[in-house]
């Protein structure tokens, strides 16, 4: 029998989907979950919310489901032998790290890989499957197809998402909100960029619009193929929802799955009358039928859900309330109505009950909250007479339920790689360990590493040749690296040389994307057999599923950026799938990379020191109508779209950067540094101007240094930060104002060094260029070219070259930078 997973976000939601009928919920608790706005349960509520659920023979499932720093790995410790004490019936787990710590002290505790493992494929379910991963929550980017395929592949039970919001990036491997402010989708703390109101340079102006909102999933009348598939489990999100909205979606979805057999068409139109009430976006069934952005997409619509009940036209004040004219809806709010008010330039939202109703003039005025005026958008998420009331699951005295965590210690974990454990082994008994262990110890030699996507960018590297290369694998490279089509040099007329590269195949790592889905799962592992036999030995993995067909054959592999290894744990585990070293996510800090990794280990980690992280990556090309390249957002950031036939990019205009600090990193052990130029244009003078950075610690002009020097967004450090501000103000002396010394801490505006302002960076405007963006399925530019210099800010305006100019000019003089100062991170 399907079981039914509904989210309890708090013990409302949690009566909600008891009472129409879930099988299971899924909540979160004050920490380690990817909804920490969410108001998730205090530990005496969870611990009576197991019992009760147990009780009514249901299922109780937490989300653990965020990746940890190694500063917080003795807390996670605690953490989950407290849950191994309370004993719900399974963990959402997407940290590789937290998988290690369960298997090993916690054996018991069943374990669910988070949709955010990005897990779209039999071979990455199995991968986990091995580590003693009972289920999976699939990828929601998969047609009902590859779901049939992959429960066919794997013994692994499988989860899918079936109803509520949709991320436009795929699952797992979103960066825009962690590179704008610290606050990583991966960490709980999601921005929502996908939903902002952003603007678009078109031919003859500015189009505004939400242009990645994705509308919400809806496979209500899916769900028999889903059931006959073999789908164990159907999920609704929704634990930012209210209770109303989660009664409303779990009654349709049980309704379908309970009657589908008996009359599946009758089931599916009285389900879908009930779900005309969840108050949400429009629908899409996403990859279920169409691979078109045109039905996932929609930017007129506005981020937030609700119906649209009109824009405020008129305010007036009545006493000590606030009334507001609505004009361009089709509905009259009513008192004990909810209702979601939007700033125009949608800066802010705010929900509010109405509480008051003017019918006086022949016109229908509403209260509504200060700081909202005319031209507000205003939409309705909930009328009073849905309003319902659930029997209680949780009992109203909780004082019984006391358990907490515990005080106990973690075990000190040394990272190695399984020679190294060889290598000690037989020193040991006092014999000398072969030579080839030495050499396989010493696989990837200190120095520059490069990244790039074509054949011709991998000849321009000659100019400046790096220890190794690095190629991305797509569907132009697999020609060339497996000798079914010619390749040449770009800069160079002479004739092709047919399955020659500037490199060996000792000297060329290959780079797999991190979205493996099951539709190009066979291909793909025909792909790197040939590549195996023809030679190649160096790959960096990205996905559980390429260790799965790689792995045990004798190859030297390195964990992407998109295996996440932010604490040792997860790096303890990676090198279990026998893995030879790894490259840092490009989240990381400098503080947690050192505590990650002791000195010794130091020489099997990769630190990207350049690139231009993908902070959105979609399985789908844009629309035809997104006929733009660059895109910006309220607070001045601006961004570049890339669509191909393989998928769509948005990169940010300005690069993640800290070659400059290679010799100061050096000195703490680390040698091995990747500039990543996959998906950008390469010039020559560029290239050039990069790897001096890197040589010789140059600071390159107008780069972002992402998390490095302040690491993820702490809400209690800057708070704690800002009561020592204060503190600090209030003791100066004469007339300085407290005001002075937050200016100082947050920069000469005040605004916090977390904030997008803060923290984006100016055009790197000289010498080197942005990805190459938004020419649709060739992925070159349709709207302006960056000039030859490669400054893209020249073509609007100049600004960007002129202070880029300014500072070159300062450095030549022996002035010190102050812009890239300012910035440094």
């Amino acid at each position: 029998m399907a079981e039914l997973l509904a989210p309890a976000g708090n013990p409302e939601a949690l009566d909600a989907a008891v009472a129409e009928g879930a099988d299971a919920v899924y909540l979160g608790l004050k920490s380690f979950n990817a909804r920490l706005r969410s108001s998730n349960f205090a530990w005496s509520q969870f611990e009576a919310t197991v019992e009760a659920m147990h009780r009514r023979s249901k299922k109780v499932l937490v989300t653990v489901n965020t990746v940890m720093q190694e500063s917080e790995t003795e807390r996670m410790y605690r953490f989950l032998e407290y849950l191994d004490r309370i004993g719900p019936d399974g963990l959402i787990i997407q940290d590789f790290g937290v998988v290690n710590l369960a298997r090993t002290f916690f054996p018991k505790l069943r374990i669910h890989a988070s949709t955010q493992m990005n897990i779209a494929s039999a071979r990455a379910a199995n991968t986990l499957s091995r580590s003693g991963v009972s289920r999976v929550v699939l990828a929601r980017e998969l047609g009902l197809a590859e779901i049939q395929e992959i429960k066919a592949r794997t013994s692994c039970e499988l989860e899918v998402f079936v109803h509520g919001a949709l991320c436009v990036s795929v699952s797992g491997l979103c960066l825009f909100s962690s590179f704008l402010g610290g606050k990583s989708a991966n960490r709980g703390m999601c921005a929502q960029a996908c939903r902002r109101l952003y603007s678009a340079e078109v031919s003859g102006g500015t189009r505004q619009g939400y242009f990645f909102s994705p509308n919400d999933l809806q496979l209500i009348d899916r769900i028999p193929d889903l059931v006959q598939a073999g789908v164990h489990s159907f999920k609704i999100e929704g634990r930012m929802k209210s209770a109303e909205y989660v009664g409303t979606v779990v009654s349709a979805y049980r309704y379908m799955l309970d009657h589908w057999e008996e009359d599946r068409k009758g089931a599916a139109e009285t389900a879908k009358r009930i779900l005309a009430n969840d108050f949400a976006r429009a629908k899409t069934r996403y990859w279920y039928d169409s691979r078109k952005a045109e039905n996932i997409l929609n930017p007129e619509q506005a981020g937030g859900t609700g119906i649209f009940l009109g824009k405020i036209e008129r305010v007036k004040v009545s006493g000590e309330t606030k009334l507001a004219l609505l004009k361009g809806g089709s509905y009259d709010p009513d008192v004990g109505d909810s209702i979601r008010l939007h700033k125009k330039d949608d800066s802010e939202r705010v929900s509010h009950k109405v509480k008051e109703v003017d019918q006086s003039a022949g016109s229908r005025w509403i209260d509504i909250p200060d700081g909202y005026g005319t031209g507000d958008p205003v939409y309705l998420l909930q009328t009073k007479a849905m309003s319902k009331r659930y029997p209680r699951v949780l009992p109203n005295d909780l004082a019984a339920y006391r358990s907490q965590p515990s005080d106990g210690k973690l075990p000190k974990l040394r990272l190695e790689l399984p020679i190294q454990h060889k290598a000690d082994a037989l020193k040991s008994t006092g014999k000398t360990a072969p030579k080839r262990f030495h050499d396989e110890l010493d696989l990837f030699p200190e120095g520059i590493y490069v990244q790039v996507s074509t054949i011709e960018d991998l000849y321009l590297l000659l100019s400046d040749r790096p220890v190794r290369a690095i190629l991305e694998l797509n569907r132009e490279t697999i020609q060339a690296l497996t000798g079914t089509k010619a390749v040449h040099s770009g800069d160079s007329p002479a004739e092709p040389h047919p399955s020659t590269l500037p490199f060996s195949k000792r000297e060329l790592i290959i780079s797999l994307d991190p979205f493996l889905p099951q539709e190009i799962e066979d291909g793909l592992s025909t792909t790197l057999d040939d590549l195996v036999e023809n030679g190649y030995s160096h790959f960096i993995v990205n996905n559980p599923g390429h260790i799965g067909m790689l792995r045990n054959r004798g190859l030297k592999l390195i964990a992407g950026p998109y295996l996440y290894s932010f604490n040792r744990w997860a790096a303890d585990w990676l090198l279990k799938q026998g893995l030879h070293a790894l490259v840092t996510p490009l989240e990381n800090s400098r503080e947690n990379l050192e505590e990650s990794f002791d000195p010794e280990f130091r020489k099997n980690v990769f630190l990207t020191v350049f690139a231009y992280p993908a902070l959105f990556r979609m399985r789908f090309s844009l629309p035809e109508s997104y006929d733009f390249t660059f895109f910006s957002d309220r607070q001045g950031g601006r961004f570049k779209a890339l669509s191909t036939d393989d998928g769509s990019y948005v990169f940010p205009e300005f690069p993640f950067s800290i070659a400059d600090k290679i010799g100061t990193i050096e000195k703490t052990g680390f040698g091995r540094f990747i500039v990543d130029l996959s998906k950008t244009r390469v010039k020559r003078a560029d290239y050039r101007i990069i790897m001096e950075s890197c040589r010789k610690g140059t600071p390159l002009p107008d780069v972002s240094r992402f998390n490095w020097k302040d690491g993820f967004y702490d809400p209690d450090k800057i708070e704690e930060q800002r009561q020592m501000t204060e503190r600090a103000g209030a003791r100066a002396a004469g007339g300085r104002a407290a005001g002075g010394r937050a200016a100082g801490k947050y920069g000469k505006t005040g605004t916090d060094k977390k904030s997008p302002k803060g923290r984006t960076a100016g055009a790197l405007s000289k010498g080197v260029r942005s990805p190459e963006s938004g020419g649709k399925k060739d992925g070159r530019d349709t709207g302006r070219k960056p000039s030859s210099t490669g400054n893209t800010r020249t073509s609007t305006g100049g600004r960007g070259a002129d202070r880029a100019s300014k500072k070159s000019e300062a450095r030549k003089n022996g002035a010190p930078d102050r812009g890239s100062r300012r910035k440094e991170r």
